[in-house]
């Protein structure tokens, strides 16, 4: 696994072994940045972050921060790693518990994501998206992007109390990608 663009481009990224964690694979990642488009500047927040992949894929690409959601202890050494060995330790943040009680923690910071990655284990989907939905309206900016991978097979994930207003999903393989654009604002014109 690897770092696919941006200023680490081509650096190796360690994956954690044996804790249930899928990695993201590089296909999948190159093909979701694309449709993400570009990160400079951006706040993301990684939920589900296994090996971190996703969240530092974006700060290689020039987002300012990445939040790292994971409670696996073998996972959550595995981010630490690859965040000091690329240097991002300054830009990148992991926050070592469940999804759950993250989000309440980083709904009294003042930060809002751009750019939210959910990556849950497939026996989660879809059900997982409609949970996290609720928790994650309050930290998201305006108009965020969110980024839901999930089994290929099976229902499409939906995103309760996250008003869409563009959606595009994309198959590879046994993954599905869906890429929602959120506006959390007021009205939807």
């Amino acid at each position: 696994m690897r770092v696919i663009a941006g200023t680490h481009r081509g650096r190796r990224l360690r994956a954690p072994r044996g804790t249930g964690t899928r990695p993201t694979s590089d296909r999948v990642r190159e093909a979701a940045f694309s449709i993400l488009g570009d990160c400079t500047g951006a706040c993301v927040v990684d939920i589900f972050a296994g090996s971190g992949a996703m969240g530092i894929e974006a700060l290689s690409r020039g987002a300012a921060l990445a939040v790292f959601i994971e409670r696996d202890a073998e996972a959550i050494e595995c981010i630490r790693h690859n965040l000091a060995t690329l240097g991002f330790e300054r830009s990148g943040r992991v926050v070592p518990r469940d999804w759950s009680a993250a989000l309440a923690g980083l709904r009294s910071s003042d930060t809002r994501f751009d750019i939210c990655v959910i990556d849950p284990p497939y026996a989660l989907f879809p059900g997982i998206s409609d949970e996290i939905g609720p928790g994650l309206a309050p930290i998201l900016s305006e108009y965020a992007t969110v980024m839901l991978e999930g089994p290929a097979q099976g229902p499409v994930p939906t995103l309760d109390g996250v008003r869409v207003t563009e959606r595009t999903d994309r198959t590879y393989g046994s993954t599905r990608v869906s890429i929602l654009r959120a506006y959390t604002q007021g009205e939807v014109e």
